[in-house]
């Protein structure tokens, strides 16, 4: 005798947003609520090559390469979660709309069961974060962010368009939430 099972298919919960808009701590929560398997791009890079960054002012050139590489994995570690059956919670950048219009291509029918939560803050009260965030090196704590990899990225932050929110189930969270 067969019966209807209540378990829903896994799902992506995937989490972007500027530096320092509270990313992390609400990623806590959303594995929390959803017994998710968190996936984190910079806890991969602080892991596997923060001993061997550079101390030059064109950082992003060693970076780039490496965290596309770490991406590639953490989407391969993601699909693996996934076909067993249990929800991924992914907070990998992707802070512009080119970066994630190539992760989406690339999510095949995973697609399809996909959360975006867009995270975002002024400025300044970001900023503050940031600084607070690299002297305590609490829970949240990965890797230092320097002032100018803060502006910069800061600067590079797209929030999601009318076009990848007709495309997508994209929740914008309020501060108050997180």
């Amino acid at each position: 005798m067969h019966t209807a099972s209540t378990h829903t298919a896994p799902r992506i919960h995937l989490v972007i947003g500027p530096v320092g808009a509270g990313k992390s701590t609400f990623v806590r929560h959303l594995v929390q609520q959803h017994r998710a398997v968190p996936l984190n791009l910079d806890d991969w890079m602080a892991t596997l090559f923060s001993p061997d960054r550079p101390d030059t002012a064109d950082v992003m050139a060693w970076y780039v390469p490496r965290a596309l590489r770490c991406l590639t994995q953490i989407w391969k570690s993601a699909e693996a979660v996934l076909n067993a059956g249990s929800d991924v919670v992914l907070e990998v950048g992707l802070i512009q709309q080119h970066q994630r219009d190539a992760f989406y291509a690339r999510m095949g029918p995973w697609a399809d069961t996909m959360v975006v939560y867009v995270l975002d803050a002024p400025r300044d009260v970001r900023r503050e974060r940031v600084l607070r965030r690299n002297a305590e090196q609490g829970e949240t704590f990965s890797m230092v962010v320097p002032p100018h990899i803060f502006e910069l990225a800061s600067d590079l932050w797209q929030p999601p368009g009318d076009v990848e929110c007709a495309e997508r189930t994209v929740v914008f969270v309020p501060m108050a939430e997180r």
